[in-house]
């Protein structure tokens, strides 16, 4: 998962940061996966199992879906494009990467390094 750069919604330190109350679902302890998806996305449907897989996985690490066509107010103050989109949450919600498609399982596990 390559970070593309595109957020624009930086705390003082630079970062863009998440709450519970923005993705409708719970932080993990350690890091967060967030996918926005649609209804009609089929890679969508691979992304969530690749996703839920990782999170089963590793402790600590929650996976959390949002559905972007009831959620165009976080989309479009994330800039997310398209769908899939996943972001990598550290513990206190900060993005620490982000990644448009179907994302690989080794590259998600990967990504999850620089957030744990």
């Amino acid at each position: 998962m390559r970070c593309d750069g595109r957020s624009k919604v930086p705390t003082e330190d630079g970062a863009v940061r998440l709450s519970e109350a923005e993705l409708g679902g719970a932080l993990g302890e350690r890091a967060t996966l967030v996918q926005f998806s649609t209804a009609f996305c089929q890679p969508c449907r691979a992304t969530r199992r690749v996703l839920a897989e990782v999170a089963g996985m590793v402790d600590g690490v929650a996976h959390v879906e949002v559905d972007a066509e009831e959620r165009l107010e976080l989309v479009r103050r994330l800039e997310i494009l398209r769908t899939p989109t996943v972001l990598v949450l550290d513990a206190g919600g900060r993005v620490v990467r982000r990644a448009a498609g179907m994302p690989r399982k080794a590259d998600v596990i990967a990504a999850l390094g620089r957030a744990v």
